[in-house]
């Protein structure tokens, strides 16, 4: 099992550089998610943001992660998601991971609701799952420091107010999502897939979040499908990393079996073809 790491340990390795690798969840299993959470990741994020799963079935994933010891991380609605932030943190999220961030204003109010009073404006109550272990006070007296506010970078707006953003107090980490960056700067229409991923453009955006992010001592993030630019980002000085979601994972698994199987019949006389999908 992971090492208990504290949330302010847990950022102050990343801070150091050192590499904390993970995983989004899509699926609303907390069976999937609680073992996930044994197969040596060192964080799992719920996605309710695309997934479909409810406070109910987010009460029971947490719980499932928490079982595994490894970090867990929540994307909720948006900066607005006040209810949703609240949840999850009482639930005993070690942090969230705020979608669609544009401005600094937007970056505040998604601290805010992170942090208990006088940094911010989060409610107190008790008992929550979050106070199982430490109680009210061992729990509220340093939440403040442990809990991980990330921000995510996917929009042309973001990148073009990221000083001001990256400059806001208890911004823990900068997330990339290239994806929808990409699509917010028009890429998709400029280039052929997956060149824009490589696009001077995208580069550009990506050099001005690390210039931003390291002016301010925020950790940075991003999002990758598998495991071939997870070197060329560690470089590029990205410690927080995600190598998909479990969909994904289940996908490409599938995948080589089926490609296996494909090979093996063929090799003796019986062959069998998959059945033809849009994802494989």
């Amino acid at each position: 099992m992971n090492e208990q790491l504290t949330g302010a340990e847990f950022k102050k390795h990343l801070r150091a550089g050192t590499p904390k690798l993970g995983l989004f969840l899509n699926s609303h299993s907390p069976t999937v998610a609680e073992q996930l959470a044994h197969s040596g990741y060192d964080w799992l994020l719920v996605d309710t943001q695309h997934g479909p799963m409810g406070f109910e079935s987010l009460s029971a994933m947490l719980s499932g992660i928490s079982n595994g010891g490894v970090k867990s991380l929540v994307r909720v609605a948006g900066a607005h998601d006040r209810g949703g932030i609240q949840q999850t943190l009482d639930m005993g999220a070690d942090g969230v991971l705020v979608p669609y961030i544009n401005t600094a204003d937007e970056a505040r109010q998604s601290v805010s609701c992170c942090k208990y009073p006088t940094a911010g404006t989060r409610s107190v109550y008790f008992p929550q799952r979050s106070m199982n272990k430490g109680g009210l006070l061992g729990y509220a007296g340093a939440a403040n420091d442990n809990v991980i506010v990330a921000l995510q970078v996917e929009t042309a707006d973001c990148i073009k107010n990221i000083d001001e953003i990256a400059a806001v107090p208890g911004v823990d980490i900068l997330f990339l999502g290239q994806n929808d960056l990409c699509m917010s700067m028009g890429l998709y229409e400029k280039y052929k897939f997956p060149e824009m991923y490589t696009s001077p453009e995208l580069n550009d955006a990506t050099d001005k979040l690390k210039a931003a992010a390291r002016k301010n001592n925020v950790i940075l993030g991003i999002f990758l499908f598998g495991t071939s630019r997870v070197g060329e980002f560690l470089e590029r000085g990205f410690p927080f990393i995600s190598l998909g979601n479990d969909l994904h994972h289940i996908l490409t698994q599938s995948s080589a079996y089926v490609k296996d199987v494909e090979t093996v019949s063929k090799e003796n006389g019986k062959t069998w073809t998959r059945r033809a999908t849009a994802l494989m």
